[in-house]
């Protein structure tokens, strides 16, 4: 990232600091440490001391996407330090908040901690053997009955979901107008993707609602859908009406998202391997043309856009019949 909050992980630490810190608590705690100093309103950093949970909206997003991209590269020295700096978020907003005593690291990890475990009844409840332990929730599987790899996801879902459930049935104020509310499953999503990226959001109000019965009877429908929608995006944008084709263009992308999940596919991640792959190809287009594109024909530019695919899935199977095959395969 380019904010100044990646110079963090590099601060030089203080005559007696441990150089090394052999356990994640301590480490964790050494953190906390760092923090709290680049926060102190004497002799901290004016950039961190500026900071509040507005303003660091920004770079907890950012952040989250660059974990994203450290997974789908499957680079572990990437990710480690992406995660690093996702972890300075959260202790920044604890650090934040701990100084008008609203909250702090700990309040955090205790609520995690006993959410966990209340929503995990079939592993922290006492089963046979267990001892004493946690008592179980509603929703609750019977215990000890699905543990380990060979347990059954599907079911913990839906415990997961009855326990979530049970929650909200017990929350005042919102939850309690959600549960009298003529239409409760738009009110709880209304909430919960207000928070999400779009695209993700999409998914998340898709799947619910294909849940709740509001279905096509196969992806025929979906398909029917999508030709419909693009009719109107053309007809919006002809009009010269900026909104409507704004909308209709959203209406596309939403429809799309149905083709996803119908499909089984991520469009969040085919999204980002687009994005991979543009770049890949354009960087040699522009490789080719020595960095200059400005007037160059269209036909040029698609000659040389089609070599650079045809490079890239030669190099692509050079690289495939190199990797050493499995003992099992073929």
């Amino acid at each position: 990232m380019d904010a100044p909050t990646e110079a963090l992980s590099v601060m030089p630490l203080r005559a007696g600091d441990p150089k090394e810190v052999g356990t994640p608590e301590a480490a964790l705690a050494n953190l906390v440490a760092v923090v709290a100093r680049l926060r102190d309103p004497e002799a901290g950093c004016p950039w961190d001391l500026e900071q509040t949970h507005a303003s660091l909206v920004p770079y907890v997003l950012e952040e989250a996407h660059e974990v994203a991209d450290a997974i789908r590269h499957g680079d572990d020295r990437h990710l480690a330090e992406e995660l690093g700096d996702l972890l300075l978020q959260v202790v920044l907003h604890a650090q934040i908040a701990s100084e008008e005593g609203r909250f702090d690291l700990a309040t955090i990890c205790h609520g995690l901690n006993a959410k966990l475990v209340r929503r995990h009844p079939h592993v922290f409840a006492a089963g046979p053997g267990d001892g004493d332990g946690p008592v179980g929730r509603p929703g609750a599987m019977p215990v000890g009955a699905n543990r380990g790899r060979a347990g059954n996801t599907a079911a913990v879902k839906r415990s997961w979901e009855a326990i979530k459930a049970a929650e909200r049935s017990g929350e005042p104020d919102s939850d309690q107008a959600v549960a009298t509310s003529a239409s409760p499953l738009s009110d709880r999503l209304v909430s919960k993707v207000r928070g999400q990226p779009a695209l993700t959001g999409a998914m998340t109000i898709s799947r619910k609602a294909a849940a709740a019965g509001f279905e096509w009877d196969g992806i025929e429908g979906v398909w029917e859908k999508v030709v419909e929608e693009l009719g109107e995006l053309k007809e919006a944008v002809a009009s010269g009406n900026q909104a409507h084709a704004q909308e209709e263009l959203g209406d596309v992308m939403f429809t799309l998202v149905n083709v996803a999940r119908w499909c089984g596919l991520d469009p969040e991640a085919g999204l980002a391997g687009t994005n991979r792959r543009f770049l890949n190809r354009f960087s040699r287009v522009e490789a080719a043309l020595g960095g200059d594109l400005q007037g160059k024909d269209i036909t040029e530019l698609e000659a040389l856009w089609r070599q650079a695919k045809a490079e890239i899935r030669e190099e692509l199977a050079a690289q495939e019949a190199a990797a050493p095959r499995r003992p099992d395969a073929g």
